[in-house]
């Protein structure tokens, strides 16, 4: 869950299944780039995640400024 809070990500919730947790989370997907590589690597290979788009949202003011001073480049 912190992995996922340092990519600006919103925690939903959490359920309980036989095989394990399921934790629900919105998160940009620019954030989500070397998010398996990551996952696999703190979990010793045994997590598995999907992703499905839900909706679209303006990009914070100072996230937009990075991305406009890279492209500036």
């Amino acid at each position: 869950m912190g992995d996922l809070s340092s990519r600006r990500g919103q925690l939903q919730g959490i359920e309980d299944l036989p095989t394990g947790k399921a934790i629900k989370a919105e998160v940009p997907l620019a954030e989500m780039f070397g998010y398996s590589t990551q996952l696999r690597s703190m979990t010793q290979g045994r997590a598995v995640y999907t992703m499905q788009f839900d909706h679209y949202e303006e990009v914070p003011k100072n996230i937009a400024e990075q991305i406009i001073s890279k492209a500036q480049k």
